[in-house]
């Protein structure tokens, strides 16, 4: 049933993990997922989420590349016992806040759900996920039964279109 006074979701991308204190002064080391690594202070507002999942909004945060990683300031966080307590926290931004990838590239999260199919029609569920193995990045579909897939244009992933939310795939069911 449509509500119409629901508010839809936002899909929220984490580009980032506050690490622990950097100095004395309040700083903390970031561990950034964008590229360049510096491109993080580009997206704000953060949503800053704990791992029990409360999430605060975060303007306004600075920061710099030094050799050893990003270190970044944080609105409200003076000293090193305030920069110690963000530890861990997670730095998400909205998906609408990033840029449009360019041609052949694909943000994970925007083929999240998607379904998957082979070439030959059989249907091997939805992306749950994807990661990296260094290699080459996998696609994880989850059906039947869970099918990890190299991400890997055109030979593994024949094409992906997001307006029959559909990715095919040239890969043996029984694999």
């Amino acid at each position: 049933m449509n509500d119409p006074t629901r508010q839809p979701t936002r899909r929220m991308i984490q580009v980032g993990k506050v690490h622990g204190a950097f100095g004395v002064r309040g700083e903390v080391k970031l561990e950034s997922f964008t590229e360049p690594r510096s491109a993080i202070f580009r997206y704000q507002p953060w949503v800053l989420r704990d791992a029990r999942g409360i999430e605060r909004e975060c303007e306004g945060a600075k920061g710099r590349e030094t050799p050893k990683g990003v270190v970044a300031t944080l609105p409200g966080v003076e000293d090193r016992d305030g920069a110690e307590a963000t530890r861990g926290l997670e730095v998400f931004v909205p998906r609408e806040a990033l840029p449009p990838p360019k041609p052949g590239e694909y943000y994970w999260v925007d083929l999240e759900g998607l379904r998957v199919r082979n070439v030959e029609g059989v249907d091997f569920g939805v992306v749950s996920h994807l990661f990296s193995t260094g290699a080459n990045d996998v696609l994880v579909a989850q059906g039947d039964r869970e099918r990890m897939i190299p991400f890997v244009l055109p030979d593994y992933i024949v094409s992906i279109d997001f307006d029959t939310a559909l990715v095919t795939v040239d890969w043996d069911p029984d694999f």
